[in-house]
Protein backbone atom coordinates (compact mmCIF):
# COMPACT_ATOMS: atom_id res chain seq x y z
CA UNK A 1 0.00 0.00 0.00
CA UNK A 2 1.29 3.88 -0.44
CA UNK A 3 2.01 5.84 1.97
CA UNK A 4 -0.22 8.61 2.20
CA UNK A 5 1.36 12.11 1.27
CA UNK A 6 2.05 14.49 4.82
CA UNK A 7 0.22 17.39 4.55
CA UNK A 8 2.09 20.36 4.17
CA UNK A 9 2.28 22.41 7.39
CA UNK A 10 -0.58 25.26 7.88
CA UNK A 11 1.03 28.93 6.98
CA UNK A 12 2.17 30.45 10.18
CA UNK A 13 -0.49 33.68 11.53
CA UNK A 14 -0.10 35.49 14.04
CA UNK A 15 3.57 35.51 14.48
CA UNK A 16 5.23 37.89 16.87
CA UNK A 17 6.36 41.57 16.45
CA UNK A 18 8.60 43.54 18.63
CA UNK A 19 8.42 47.64 19.02
CA UNK A 20 11.14 48.87 20.84
CA UNK A 21 9.98 50.60 24.23
CA UNK A 22 10.37 54.42 24.73
CA UNK A 23 13.71 56.16 26.29
CA UNK A 24 15.75 53.37 25.39
CA UNK A 25 19.61 54.09 25.83
CA UNK A 26 21.06 51.42 23.18
CA UNK A 27 23.85 50.32 24.97
CA UNK A 28 22.37 48.61 27.38
CA UNK A 29 19.29 47.76 25.53
CA UNK A 30 21.50 45.99 22.62
CA UNK A 31 22.15 42.67 24.62
CA UNK A 32 18.89 42.58 26.50
CA UNK A 33 17.55 42.58 22.92
CA UNK A 34 20.16 39.79 21.81
CA UNK A 35 18.77 37.73 24.78
CA UNK A 36 14.77 38.46 23.91
CA UNK A 37 15.61 37.42 20.21
CA UNK A 38 17.42 34.26 21.13
CA UNK A 39 14.85 33.06 23.26
CA UNK A 40 11.57 33.09 21.29
CA UNK A 41 10.66 33.04 17.75
CA UNK A 42 10.10 37.15 16.54
CA UNK A 43 9.19 37.99 12.90
CA UNK A 44 10.47 42.06 13.11
CA UNK A 45 11.63 44.44 15.32
CA UNK A 46 9.79 47.93 15.13
CA UNK A 47 12.37 50.77 16.15
CA UNK A 48 9.68 53.44 17.86
CA UNK A 49 10.10 57.39 16.51
CA UNK A 50 9.63 58.67 20.48
CA UNK A 51 12.93 60.37 20.88
CA UNK A 52 14.59 63.80 21.30
CA UNK A 53 16.70 64.04 17.77
CA UNK A 54 16.87 62.14 14.47
CA UNK A 55 20.53 62.00 15.65
CA UNK A 56 19.54 60.30 19.33
CA UNK A 57 16.84 57.71 17.01
CA UNK A 58 20.21 57.37 14.15
CA UNK A 59 22.38 56.08 16.70
CA UNK A 60 19.12 53.67 18.17
CA UNK A 61 18.58 51.94 14.81
CA UNK A 62 22.59 51.21 14.21
CA UNK A 63 23.14 49.85 17.00
CA UNK A 64 19.97 47.94 16.78
CA UNK A 65 19.82 46.99 13.40
CA UNK A 66 22.88 44.57 13.60
CA UNK A 67 22.14 42.47 16.69
CA UNK A 68 18.43 41.81 15.17
CA UNK A 69 19.53 40.68 12.04
CA UNK A 70 21.80 38.38 13.27
CA UNK A 71 18.68 36.62 14.79
CA UNK A 72 16.93 36.66 11.94
CA UNK A 73 14.84 39.43 12.51
CA UNK A 74 13.85 42.19 9.87
CA UNK A 75 13.99 45.79 11.14
CA UNK A 76 11.80 48.38 10.41
CA UNK A 77 12.44 52.28 10.75
CA UNK A 78 10.10 55.12 10.59
CA UNK A 79 9.48 57.53 7.94
CA UNK A 80 13.00 58.49 6.88
CA UNK A 81 14.18 57.32 4.04
CA UNK A 82 18.02 58.51 5.05
CA UNK A 83 17.60 57.14 8.67
CA UNK A 84 16.82 53.13 6.77
CA UNK A 85 20.05 53.88 4.21
CA UNK A 86 22.30 54.74 6.99
CA UNK A 87 21.32 52.38 9.81
CA UNK A 88 21.00 49.56 7.15
CA UNK A 89 17.77 48.28 7.93
CA UNK A 90 15.45 45.92 6.13
CA UNK A 91 12.27 48.16 5.48
CA UNK A 92 10.38 51.04 6.43
CA UNK A 93 7.37 51.96 8.01
CA UNK A 94 4.97 55.14 6.58
CA UNK A 95 2.69 56.34 8.52
CA UNK A 96 2.68 60.01 7.80
CA UNK A 97 0.30 59.47 4.78
CA UNK A 98 -0.05 58.02 1.17
CA UNK A 99 2.18 60.32 -0.44
CA UNK A 100 5.12 59.70 1.59
CA UNK A 101 3.87 56.27 1.63
CA UNK A 102 4.42 55.96 -2.43
CA UNK A 103 7.05 58.18 -2.63
CA UNK A 104 9.03 55.74 -0.39
CA UNK A 105 8.09 52.56 -2.52
CA UNK A 106 9.32 54.49 -5.73
CA UNK A 107 12.46 54.53 -4.06
CA UNK A 108 12.67 51.17 -1.78
CA UNK A 109 10.97 48.72 -3.84
CA UNK A 110 11.05 46.01 -4.41
CA UNK A 111 14.51 45.70 -2.96
CA UNK A 112 13.44 46.49 0.61
CA UNK A 113 10.22 46.19 2.82
CA UNK A 114 7.94 48.96 3.06
CA UNK A 115 5.19 49.10 4.93
CA UNK A 116 1.72 51.59 5.62
CA UNK A 117 1.01 53.12 9.37
CA UNK A 118 -1.48 55.26 10.44
CA UNK A 119 -4.77 53.60 8.92
CA UNK A 120 -7.96 54.16 10.64
CA UNK A 121 -10.17 53.01 8.43
CA UNK A 122 -11.18 50.54 6.08
CA UNK A 123 -10.25 53.30 2.87
CA UNK A 124 -7.28 53.92 4.49
CA UNK A 125 -6.71 50.46 4.77
CA UNK A 126 -7.52 50.04 1.02
CA UNK A 127 -5.86 52.76 -0.69
CA UNK A 128 -2.56 51.85 0.75
CA UNK A 129 -3.23 48.24 -0.66
CA UNK A 130 -3.24 49.92 -3.95
CA UNK A 131 0.26 51.38 -3.53
CA UNK A 132 1.14 47.76 -3.07
CA UNK A 133 2.73 48.08 0.18
CA UNK A 134 4.41 44.62 2.39
CA UNK A 135 1.80 45.40 5.08
CA UNK A 136 -0.08 47.23 6.70
CA UNK A 137 0.01 48.11 10.60
CA UNK A 138 -3.44 48.67 12.38
CA UNK A 139 -2.80 50.69 15.64
CA UNK A 140 -0.13 52.63 17.14
CA UNK A 141 3.11 51.77 18.43
CA UNK A 142 2.38 53.13 21.70
CA UNK A 143 -1.59 52.08 21.55
CA UNK A 144 -0.81 48.90 24.25
CA UNK A 145 -2.31 51.24 27.07
CA UNK A 146 -5.14 48.19 27.71
CA UNK A 147 -4.51 44.67 28.44
CA UNK A 148 -6.11 44.03 25.32
CA UNK A 149 -5.85 44.86 21.88
CA UNK A 150 -7.66 47.97 21.04
CA UNK A 151 -11.09 47.20 19.66
CA UNK A 152 -10.93 49.41 16.53
CA UNK A 153 -7.45 47.94 15.53
CA UNK A 154 -8.35 44.39 15.98
CA UNK A 155 -11.26 44.84 14.08
CA UNK A 156 -10.03 46.11 11.11
CA UNK A 157 -7.11 43.39 11.39
CA UNK A 158 -9.67 41.09 11.74
CA UNK A 159 -11.40 42.08 8.37
CA UNK A 160 -7.99 42.11 6.79
CA UNK A 161 -6.88 39.54 7.57
CA UNK A 162 -9.51 37.87 6.52
CA UNK A 163 -10.67 39.07 2.52
CA UNK A 164 -7.33 40.51 1.67
CA UNK A 165 -3.47 39.21 0.78
CA UNK A 166 -1.32 42.01 1.84
CA UNK A 167 -0.20 40.90 5.44
CA UNK A 168 -1.61 42.79 8.74
CA UNK A 169 -0.29 43.40 11.98
CA UNK A 170 -2.17 44.53 14.88
CA UNK A 171 -0.84 46.37 18.16
CA UNK A 172 -1.00 43.94 20.63
CA UNK A 173 -2.41 44.96 24.20
CA UNK A 174 -0.27 45.52 27.12
CA UNK A 175 -0.93 41.71 28.33
CA UNK A 176 0.86 38.75 26.69
CA UNK A 177 -2.93 36.98 26.83
CA UNK A 178 -4.15 39.68 24.07
CA UNK A 179 -2.39 37.89 21.28
CA UNK A 180 -4.50 34.92 21.60
CA UNK A 181 -7.37 37.39 20.11
CA UNK A 182 -4.71 37.52 17.22
CA UNK A 183 -4.27 33.80 16.83
CA UNK A 184 -8.17 33.21 16.86
CA UNK A 185 -8.62 35.98 14.23
CA UNK A 186 -5.41 34.72 11.76
CA UNK A 187 -3.79 38.25 12.16
CA UNK A 188 -0.79 37.35 10.07
CA UNK A 189 1.45 40.01 12.43
CA UNK A 190 0.76 40.64 15.98
CA UNK A 191 3.25 43.20 17.68
CA UNK A 192 4.29 43.65 21.27
CA UNK A 193 6.03 46.08 23.25
CA UNK A 194 5.17 46.86 26.92
CA UNK A 195 4.12 43.11 27.55
CA UNK A 196 7.65 42.42 26.81
CA UNK A 197 9.51 45.03 28.31
CA UNK A 198 7.67 45.90 31.27
CA UNK A 199 6.95 42.19 31.92
CA UNK A 200 7.57 41.41 36.36
CA UNK A 201 9.58 38.49 35.30
CA UNK A 202 11.68 40.37 32.52
CA UNK A 203 11.63 40.30 28.87
CA UNK A 204 13.04 37.07 28.21
CA UNK A 205 10.59 35.08 30.16
CA UNK A 206 7.72 37.49 28.69
CA UNK A 207 8.92 36.23 24.73
CA UNK A 208 9.34 32.79 26.16
CA UNK A 209 5.64 32.70 27.60
CA UNK A 210 4.28 35.05 24.26
CA UNK A 211 5.88 32.12 21.91
CA UNK A 212 4.24 29.26 23.82
CA UNK A 213 1.05 30.70 24.36
CA UNK A 214 0.85 31.66 20.62
CA UNK A 215 1.72 28.01 19.63
CA UNK A 216 -0.61 26.56 21.94
CA UNK A 217 -3.39 28.16 20.58
CA UNK A 218 -2.25 27.95 16.84
CA UNK A 219 -2.13 24.24 18.07
CA UNK A 220 -6.28 24.69 18.86
CA UNK A 221 -7.59 26.97 16.09
CA UNK A 222 -6.05 24.05 13.57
Amino acid sequence: MAKKKKAPPPEPFARLCLVTPAGLDPETFAPVLDEVLKAGDVATLFVASETSSAAELQRIAEALVPVAQANGVAVIVPNDTRLFGRSGADGLHVDTGLADLKDAMETLKPDHIVGAGGVTTRHDAMLAAEADCDYIFFGRFDGDTTDEIFDKAFDLASWWSAVFEIPAVVMGGRAIASVEAAVDARVEFVALRSAIWDHPAGPVAAITEATQLIAARQAEVD
